[in-house]
């Protein structure tokens, strides 16, 4: 008799998205004639740039070619990609870090759901509520926790509430833990964290031998020069954190698939009789293992966003989403709306209106202004009664969405 893995079973019926999709769908099948405008999952809607269209134009082409065709490439990337990640994303913020550190994938949301993997089934987990889903999901299908409870929060996972009482950013837990997620700019809140905050963390993780995951998918949205945009900006963070990186939001890459993680050679965890092992052989042997490498065109894309050109044609993108983002803030403000997020990161954190639920409001919105957002309680208990907007949008669709809940 084969056995399922009923972890698996302690899970929610539906993922969050699928979920939205299916009541829009529904909504759209029963109203085809209303204009929907999507401002829910953080999807990008800007071509790619120019500059990258064409370095894979030409990676293409090599691929046409006996003499320049490339196979299966290093599991782990191209060293012209991950030089390019070292000098522009590193080293440009003081930071120093060898090609063997870098791990170029297909996606963060693989990596942050893959790491746990490496790391011992009786580790104590710590997470933020409201949450990115990936990281509590992933664990709850590796049995590390109970089940759960009629908030959603499940037994054996330490919830920390970010909330506007602490800025969105968590308390250090009371209680011993070994593996922290911490992200920032935040998805869902938009929240950041300043470099005396990360120290906090980093120093805990150091006294307690644990290891934080820091998801850092949306630092290019940064604009407050203070804000770190990777943790190794802070003293000894080597040492205990493992970071990552995406080009979805960055650059347009949602469709392409292009990312990659850092884990340090200073990283170190620990066998059950105490012996410190170094994480990033693990890291790798399971790399090597499980994936066969980010594709050729792929990689070529990415370095293309480091070039004069891309950076610059980015960097216009970005600025377009950020303009979307202060819009979108500045009209729920004027409408009396409590308003989270929207200046270092691409999402807007909205309190629902009237003690609403989070999916009332979803909605709501939906029937009445033909709006998609993304109900907070998707992303954790503490997210009752907030929903995420994302600034990911067509600016005319942003513009026609605001107007719409001005008229609700």
């Amino acid at each position: 008799m084969i056995k399922i893995n009923e972890n698996y079973l302690k899970l929610a019926s539906g993922y969050l998205f699928p979920e939205i999709s299916r009541r829009v769908k529904s909504f759209s099948t029963k109203n085809p004639d209303k204009n929907i405008i999507r401002l829910g999952i953080g999807d990008v809607t800007e071509p790619l740039p120019p500059a990258i269209i064409e370095a894979m134009h030409n990676a293409v082409n090599q691929m046409g070619s006996k003499t320049d065709l490339k196979g299966y490439g290093p599991e782990q990337g191209y060293d012209f990609l991950i030089e390019a990640i070292i000098t522009n994303d590193y080293k440009s913020r003081g930071v120093s870090l060898e090609n063997t550190e870098v791990f170029v994938s297909d996606g963060a949301k693989c990596d942050t759901g893959n790491l746990q993997e490496i790391f011992g089934i009786d580790n104590v987990i710590a997470v933020t509520d409201p949450v990115y889903p990936v990281y509590v999901d992933t664990n709850v299908m590796a049995g590390r926790t109970g089940k759960a409870d009629k908030s959603g929060r499940f037994a054996g996972i330490v919830y920390m509430p970010c909330t506007p009482d602490n800025n969105f950013v968590p308390e250090l837990p009371k209680e011993k833990v070994d593996l922290i997620y911490l992200c920032f700019p935040n998805n869902p809140t938009g929240a950041v964290a300043k470099k005396e905050q990360l120290k906090k963390w980093v120093d805990y993780a150091k006294a307690n031998k644990a290891i934080i995951l820091f998801d850092a998918a949306y630092e290019a949205f940064i604009s407050d020069n203070v804000i770190p945009h990777s943790i190794y900006e802070i003293e000894g963070a080597k040492e205990v954190a493992v970071e990552f990186r995406s080009f979805s939001k960055t650059a347009g890459f949602t469709g392409l698939r292009c990312a990659f993680t850092i884990v340090p050679r200073e990283l170190k965890a620990w066998t059950s009789d105490g012996k410190a092992v170094d994480v990033n052989p693990i890291w790798n042997r399971r790399h090597c293992t499980k994936f066969n490498g980010a594709s050729y065109v792929s990689q070529v894309a990415a370095a293309a966003v480091y070039s004069a050109d891309g950076k610059k044609q980015v960097r216009k993108i970005i600025e377009l989403y950020m303009s979307n983002a202060s819009l979108i803030v500045g009209t729920l403000k004027k409408l009396g709306f409590e308003v989270y997020g929207g200046v270092n990161a691409p999402y807007v954190w909205l309190k629902t209106k009237n003690k609403m639920t989070s999916w009332e409001f979803f909605d709501y919105l939906l029937n009445k202004a033909n709006v998609v957002c993304t109900p907070g309680s998707g992303f954790g208990a503490a997210g009752e009664g907030f929903v995420r907007l994302s600034a990911f949008g067509d600016p005319v669709n942003v513009a026609e969405a605001m107007e719409r809940i001005k008229k609700i």
